[in-house]
């Protein structure tokens, strides 16, 4: 089985981060992405599609990241339940980020310290293979 998404669009809003009770960040964001085709009227929809990273990454995402800025997430989808304020039961999907690359500079003028922001640990150099 296969779970795998790779997206490019550009933020709709600034990142929101939160810590959960265990001291584990996240940020949530929302991107736009382009349908690689036309409506019958000529015009390009776009989908909006949430994405959900963890730990250094959502750091690093909230603290980089603003709005308009274009990016490419690669991940997996994940769609859970939940019961809304009046007890309907409702359905969420979202990416869940392993990676997240900026794929433009900050308006301001400011560099990235890291422009491939991964959710793992890094892979290991060819130095540290112990064989």
């Amino acid at each position: 089985m296969l779970n795998r998404i790779i997206l490019i669009g550009r933020l709709v809003a600034d990142p929101q981060l939160r810590y959960t009770q265990t001291g584990i960040a996240v940020a949530n964001f929302t991107i736009a992405v382009d349908r690689p085709f036309l409506t019958q009227a000529g015009e390009r929809e776009t989908d909006f599609i949430d994405i959900v990273s963890w730990r250094k990454q959502a750091e690093t995402v909230a603290n980089h990241l603003s709005k308009g800025r274009l990016v490419a997430v690669e991940g997996r989808l994940q769609v859970r339940s939940y019961d809304d304020q009046n007890g309907i039961r409702r359905k969420a999907a979202e990416v869940v980020a392993d990676q997240v690359r900026f794929l433009d500079r900050a308006r301001d003028g400011g560099s990235v310290v890291d422009d491939d922001i991964s959710a793992g640990p890094p892979e290991p150099e060819f130095d540290d293979v112990p064989f």
